[in-house]
């Protein structure tokens, strides 16, 4: 009789020692994705405010004579692209292909805005409009925000992701259906730093 209560005691006690286990493990892993989609989050924010900037930037621009109609076009539809896909739902970052998708169309801004800058330099007086002076620092702001934010957001995931391939981590991630988050990539031509200052 006595040998049964210790038998059932050990096997509670056991079962008691697993649950939570796997409870601190799991508390683990969902608190570091919870500090992925927190510097997700960042990085929204910041591509948010550059987005907000645009139309203030193509108005004070158009209000220039004989100014490239179609560098104003091409800032207008990689903005309208990203408006398609403004955020990415933090259940996505898992997804190589709306990750890659949400890049390319973030990349496309940034590359449309590039070229709006270097056409600005051939319109002085563009350059010495105080709003645009005003607007192009805000932008260069926003532009190593982004960069930051990025920078940011792929050490917290890189993080995450080191910690749900090891073992035991990475049998309760599959368990509870967790997958690694995607990494920002550089950019083609990211070597190259893009020239958004006006001297």
């Amino acid at each position: 009789m006595k040998k049964g209560y210790i038998i059932l005691l050990a096997i509670v006690v056991i079962i008691v020692i697993a649950v939570s286990w796997f409870i601190g493990k799991y508390n683990l892993i969902q608190r570091e994705k919870v500090n992925v989609e927190s510097a997700w989050a960042q990085v929204e924010n910041v591509y948010q405010t550059r987005y907000d900037l645009i139309p203030n930037l193509v108005s004070t621009v158009k209000g220039a004579a004989n100014f490239e109609q179609e560098t104003l076009i091409g800032v207008t539809e990689a903005r309208s692209k990203v408006a398609g896909n403004p955020t990415l739902d933090p259940n996505m970052l898992s997804d190589p292909d709306a990750f890659a998708q949400f890049q390319a169309n973030q990349a496309g801004l940034s590359a449309a805005l590039s070229r709006l800058m270097v056409v600005v330099e051939q319109y002085p007086d563009i350059k010495a409009n105080q709003n645009f002076l005003q607007l192009q620092a805000q932008l260069e702001g926003i532009e190593n925000r982004i960069r930051t934010e990025r920078m940011r957001y792929n050490e917290t995931a890189k993080e995450f992701n080191q910690k749900i391939v090891i073992f035991p981590n990475n049998m309760i991630a599959n368990m509870i259906g967790v997958r690694s988050f995607q990494f920002f990539a550089a950019e083609e031509g990211a070597q190259k730093a893009p020239q958004v200052s006006f001297d």
